[in-house]
């Protein structure tokens, strides 16, 4: 399967969502086409912030993953800590990582703002192969985030 390519899929997305305004149908939504979009992308999915320094697991596709995460722990709490793409070439050497998965050899996290710019969530990307993420991976998927849930 090729890498994702950013354009058709903010198309697709744009198409499918419009109109719509619920956060949780617009997670389900971009997962679901990321998700199937890539064969590095061995999990993909969402944790909503629920409660101050907390993210709970929103949709996702994949196995199992982590139900709850405080912004102190793992690649998700540390995206969520500062508000920065987390892009992580090898799990085992990110100090406090956590193993939802024992499959998950890399990992990318971004932060997910609304329009009003506070986060909602993080999205969260593993894959099974070393070194999968790029810079061009954060910058796409930036994009996608910002047109889907910032408008």
């Amino acid at each position: 399967m090729p890498r994702i390519d950013y354009a058709d899929i903010s198309r697709v997305l744009a198409s499918l969502t419009a109109g719509e305004d619920d956060q949780v149908a617009l997670m389900a939504t971009m997962v679901c086409e990321l998700h199937h979009a890539d064969d590095r992308f061995d999990w993909t999915g969402f944790y909503r912030v629920t409660a101050p320094g907390l993210l709970k697991i929103g949709p996702y596709q994949g196995g199992h993953g982590c139900l709850h995460i405080p912004f102190d722990k793992g690649v998700c709490g540390a995206c969520a800590r500062t508000a920065e793409v987390q892009l992580v070439p090898d799990v085992d050497a990110f100090p406090g990582h956590i193993a939802c998965a024992s499959s998950t050899r890399s990992e990318i996290v971004l932060p997910v703002r609304d329009k009003a710019g506070a986060l909602i969530a993080v999205l969260d990307i593993d894959s099974d192969r070393p070194d999968a993420f790029t810079q061009d991976d954060a910058r796409g998927l930036t994009d996608l985030l910002e047109a889907t849930f910032a408008r």
